[in-house]
């Protein structure tokens, strides 16, 4: 079995921890442990984990152009939670909750930044008329 993470910077820890915990609730993911003034992570129930971490080479975090973290869950309810929660604990909106047919007929997503820049894809799969 292959397993996969991810690693987002961040500058403030704290302000990330109070921003990513409603969020990755909203998505299904778990806190799963922290080590102090260095990184924390989440982790989905299939293993997945999404590490929030100071850089490790001292410099500052900062989001790079083009990169997106996409996580994918089970419903539009849960595409709409995470992109909420994400507004309200200090992220920004790149784009609302909603289909996107130049993804495909059946792609229902929404895109935030953290507040480090960091941008993320909340995606779903329906059918038209659900």
């Amino acid at each position: 079995m292959t397993q996969m993470y991810i690693t987002l910077g961040s500058n403030d820890l704290a302000r990330s921890r109070r921003f990513y915990d409603p969020v990755m609730e909203a998505l299904g993911a778990t806190f799963a442990f922290k080590y102090e003034e260095m990184t924390f992570a989440y982790k989905f129930e299939d293993g997945f984990f999404v590490w929030i971490t100071k850089p490790q080479n001292g410099e500052a975090a900062h989001a790079g152009n083009g990169h997106t973290a996409g996580f994918f869950t089970a419903t539009p309810q849960s595409v709409d939670a995470a992109h909420a929660a994400a507004l309200a604990n200090g992220g920004s909106d790149e784009g609302a909750p909603g289909p996107r047919p130049l993804y495909g007929p059946d792609f229902y997503g929404a895109y935030a930044r953290d507040p480090d820049g960091n941008k993320m894809s909340l995606v779903t799969s329906v059918k038209p008329g659900e």
